[in-house]
Order: structure tokens, then sequence, then C-alpha cells
């Protein structure tokens, strides 16, 4: 039951991490366009995934607050800041998605809106992934960092390397979706943006070694993790490929290989902590009697049902989405794509 938990965990989180990764990262570029056109049709490339995207992460609570009660209470106490600006920063651009097609005269101040939100959600995802990795501050198992503890320049640069990341991730989704002058600009921003993270990788890892930060004695006692760092350095190769060459569809596929990499490297590295160097997976975990409890609801209904939920999704509304023109049928158009619709009304 723990090992069966701590995978449904662990895809949760990976899933939230690719799927809303790609629209947090569209909603960054949404910033940078001028265009309301674009703009549209950036909008139009991720309204009918948004929403169930984020569901991921309230499955990832939920399995962390039942199966996992420790954890969910140590983590919260200490990053309990950052996890309310994210929060935050989801709610105003989920507003922002829907408030901004409704006026014209104010739209500016959604739009601000919905890229700020993406922003400040990307940024403070990276940094509590950063304080995890850099360690929190415990004392007789309690945590003891003050409310500011994870507040670092570590963690401020893994907070970061994410919003490049994600951009990145955002770009190339708009490169498989788009197309015009959208899927033109994304391809040319793809180049830029991979340079960027890997330089953030560069510094954050550089840092880590000048720190001494424990978790990289984990890669001294475990080198075969070097295997996720070449897998990313094979699909970033290949990415840089699939961007010569004009192909609309491996970017997005290589940069997934990328994040994937990413995880696999950190999860390793965790385990079997939960909370490095504090909390292991069997201490952190419920009473059996919990965990076989749930399984029979959640974990044998209501995850494969949203794992078959989304797999259906992504395919009825899979292929390219036309881009916007800017006349008033269009706008129509748009503005019911937003709604998550498949088909505009009459």
């Amino acid at each position: 039951m723990v090992m069966f938990w701590v995978a449904v965990l662990a895809i949760s989180m990976f899933l939230y991490l690719l799927l809303d990764g790609f629209d947090l990262g569209v909603g960054i570029l949404f910033g940078l366009t001028r265009s309301e056109n674009g703009r549209s049709t950036m909008l139009r490339a991720v309204a009918p995934f948004w929403d169930g995207n984020e569901t991921w992460l309230v499955v990832s609570g939920v399995v962390l607050w039942s199966a996992f009660p420790v954890v969910y209470a140590t983590v919260l106490s200490a990053l309990y800041i950052p996890v309310i600006v994210m929060l935050a920063g989801l709610i105003l651009r989920g507003v922002s998605f829907e408030y901004r097609n409704k006026t014209e005269r104010l739209r500016w101040i959604w739009d601000i809106c919905f890229a700020g939100g993406s922003l400040a959600a990307s940024f403070m995802q990276g940094v509590m992934v950063g304080a995890l990795v850099e360690g929190l501050q415990f004392t007789n198992g309690e945590y003891s960092g003050g409310a500011l503890g994870w507040m670092t320049s570590f963690a401020m640069l893994c907070g970061l390397a994410l919003c490049f990341g994600y951009a990145l991730l955002g770009a190339c989704w708009l490169v498989s979706k788009a197309e015009g002058q959208v899927r033109d600009e994304a391809r040319r921003q793809i180049p830029f943006l991979a340079t960027c993270v890997l330089a953030f990788l560069i510094v954050v890892f550089c840092h880590a070694l000048l720190a001494h930060l424990p978790i990289m004695h984990r890669w001294i006692d475990r080198p075969y993790l070097l295997v996720f760092p070449a897998i990313g350095a094979v699909a970033a190769w290949l990415l840089a490929r699939s961007i010569l060459q004009h192909n609309d569809r491996w970017p997005f596929y290589m940069v997934i290989l990328i994040f994937s990499s990413a995880f696999g490297t950190l999860a390793v590295s965790f385990w079997p902590y939960m909370v490095p160097f504090v909390i292991t997976i069997e201490s952190a975990a419920a009473p059996h009697s919990s965990l076989a409890f749930m399984f029979w609801g959640e974990g044998l209904f209501v995850f494969p049902l949203m794992l078959i939920y989304a797999v259906v999704g992504y395919r009825v509304f899979r292929g390219k989405v036309p881009p916007a023109s800017g006349s008033q049928q269009d706008s129509g158009n748009a503005r019911f794509a937003a709604s998550g619709s498949p088909h505009p009304a009459e």
C-alpha cells in the first residue's frame, strides 16, 4: 500500500509538472505578445486543457494529505507563504482567463493578471523545489526555519530556472498546436529559452557544489544518476535538430523528455526520503488501514478515471487551432473556445 500511494503521488506530480507546466508557460509567453490576435490564438491553444491540468495539483495535495499526513503538515508549515502565493497566482490566472473576454476597455488589466499569475505560480513552484533540495531547517523533527526560511539564493535560482523551463515547454506546445505567426514566434523563442534553461541548470549545479549541499553526496553514492542527465542531453540535441528542421511535433516531445529526466533525477536523489533528509517514506505513511481504505475509492476508481479522462480529452482536442483573424466572428469563436467547448455557437 505504501509503495502504491508513492507511485500515485509521483505520477500525479509528474503529470501536473508537464500538463500545467505547458499552459503556465503559455501564460508567461502571453505577457510578451502584443498582438491581440496572437494572444487569442495562444488562449485557444490551451483553452480545452488548462482547468483539467490543474486537477492534478489537487490530486497531489489530497494524496499527500491523506496518505502522507506528516509530510503534508511539515511541508505546508515550512512553505506556507510560497504555497499561498502559488495558489493566488493560479486563481488569478483562472479568473483572468474568463474575464478578459467579457471586456475590451479593461482587457489589458486581465492580460497583465493572466501573465502575472502564471509567472508567480511558476516561480513559487521552483522556489519550493529548490528549498526542499537545499534542505529545510529542522530541530528534533520539527521545522525551525521560520516563516522565511525557504527564501535563499539557491531557491530563488531554482524559481527562475523553472520559469524559463515552463516557458520553453509552453513555446514547444504552441509550435505543436498553433499556426502562422504564433507558431513562428514560438519557434524563434525556443533557442533562447533553451539556452537560458541550460545556463540556469549549470549555475544551480555549481551553487550546489560550492555550498556542499547534502543532496550532492547522493550523486557520489549513486553514479547511475548520471543516466538521467545523459537522457536530457540527448533530448536537448534532438530538440535543436527538430527546430532546425522546422518540425512541429518533436519539440514538445523532446522537452517532455527533458522534464522527465529532471523529475527522475530528483525522485531518485530523494529516495527513500520525502523531505530530505528528515522524513522517510515509511515514517511519513499513514496507517495501513487508512491506505487500504483509500485504495477502494481514489486508488481503484478516481485516479484511473482521471487518467482516462485526460487521455480522451487530449485526443478529442488534438490537432492545431486556427489563427485568430480579428474579425467579429473569429472574436466570438475565440471567446467560445476559451470556455473549453469544441465548437462555436451559431
